[in-house]
């Protein structure tokens, strides 16, 4: 048996693996800001055989931001085609057309010379792919390890976006409030979009240990299968996504052999409005609870959705607030994309007053607000109807329905103190 002794024993805070890898970047247009930002917004972009849009994903990026949010952030662009004449042309185009922009310190284009990559050929075929689709992904995998590692010092945090996204007005300041709402949880990984890759959101601190597990497993799986299981490795069992979607695909073709691509995100909003203010709350129903879908669940932000099965006349979804608020809107969606038929059949919106002394669990007396229309109940100026303080808000069941319920979203807009 071979003795190890304590002196060889290294310890956890010596191994680098909280360093970014020391990979060589080119310059093609821009530099490092001079100042660190709160999001750094990395796109990787390849030649395509058919469609390019790049210059779209970034108008867009830039014309949806405001120059405060602009002042916030940079976005690195990855040329990862290993055609230099291609990448060349490329940041000429971004140069003449995003000038202002890269002057300002917005933007910076770079690129790694091929060599560096790990080898592409004879890769084992996973999932019973064709080699030439094996040897994109993996690529792939590769681009944005090296994407990530030169992103991990610029920011707070990391936006990984595609090359083909539009995105939505003010979506900085939509993910300030929901990175704010999740500060007293421990997280990994955000999402803003439910497609693939698209709008995933990292500590730029975890950003060196994400380059060196898509480097590990490069040839193993895609990336976005790869970005689930890192998460998952670092102890956050679920995804954490906000509703609606900040951003949308666009690409009408793949960047993999131009093939047609009719992926959409159903979720996302191009104009999202304020944020809702959801003011501390219990959440109770007496609906039968499917799985660990809880009713809370479907009040936080990015918690995910409350899913019940076959709600009677009378059952209730309830919301007690801790404390008295003037409510000037409500938003409240029954239903997904994946089970538009869970959905609320027939039922009333009803605010309360004059919570019970049993553990403030309801109020005394309810007045109705309206009714749900096809799922849906969304009302504005809602002081007008009822100008009172609420403590209360309750969804009624008004008839008995086979279909489960799903209520996806609960937003609540409250006036503010002076």
């Amino acid at each position: 048996m071979v003795k190890i002794s304590k002196q060889q024993w290294r310890n956890p805070e010596e191994i680098e693996f909280s360093k970014p890898l020391n990979v060589s970047y080119l310059y093609l247009a821009g530099t490092v800001p001079k100042s660190r930002k709160y999001l750094s917004i990395g796109i990787s972009s390849v030649r395509r055989v058919r469609g390019n849009y790049l210059m779209d994903t970034l108008r867009s990026i830039f014309e949806k931001s405001s120059l405060e949010e602009l002042e916030q952030m940079v976005v690195i662009i990855y040329l990862a085609e290993f055609d230099v004449s291609w990448s060349l042309k490329t940041a000429v185009e971004v140069k003449d057309k995003f000038a202002s922009h890269i002057s300002a310190g917005h933007l910076l284009l770079i690129r790694c010379p091929k060599h560096i990559y790990p080898t592409l050929e004879g890769l084992k075929r996973n999932y019973n792919d064709a080699q030439e689709r094996v040897q994109f992904r993996s690529k792939q995998n590769v681009d944005y390890a090296f994407l990530v590692n030169f992103c991990s010092d610029l920011s707070d945090y990391y936006l990984m976006l595609e090359d083909d996204v539009l995105s939505a007005q003010n979506f900085l300041s939509s993910m300030k409030k929901f990175i704010d709402s999740t500060k007293s949880s421990s997280w990994t990984t955000l999402t803003f979009s439910k497609l693939g890759y698209i709008g995933k959101l990292y500590h730029s601190a975890d950003l060196p240990k994400l380059a060196r597990f898509l480097l590990m497993f490069y040839d193993e799986m895609p990336c976005d299968w790869l970005l689930a299981l890192f998460h998952r490795a670092k102890a956050q069992p679920n995804e954490m996504r906000f509703k609606p979607s900040l951003f949308q695909h666009i690409g009408t073709y793949s960047s993999f052999k131009g093939t047609h691509n009719h992926l959409k995100d159903d979720e996302f909003r191009e104009f999202t409005g304020s944020l809702p203010d959801n003011p501390p709350a219990s959440v109770l129903t007496d609906i039968p609870v499917y799985d660990q879908h809880l009713p809370s669940k479907a009040y936080g932000f990015g918690a995910g959705q409350f899913w019940g099965k076959s709600p009677k006349k009378g059952n209730y979804f309830l919301l007690v607030f801790e404390h008295p608020v003037k409510i000037i809107k409500i938003c409240i969606w029954t239903g997904s994309p994946e089970h538009k038929g869970d959905i609320l059949r027939s039922g009333i919106l009803q605010v309360g007053r004059d919570k019970g002394p049993e553990n403030n669990q309801n109020c005394k007396s309810y007045s109705q607000l309206g009714t749900f229309n096809t799922g849906k109940f969304e009302m504005e100026n809602v002081t007008t109807r009822t100008s009172e303080p609420i403590e209360c808000v309750r969804v009624l069941v008004t008839e008995d329905q086979i279909d489960w319920l799903i209520i996806s979203e609960v937003n609540i807009w409250i006036e503010k103190g002076k």
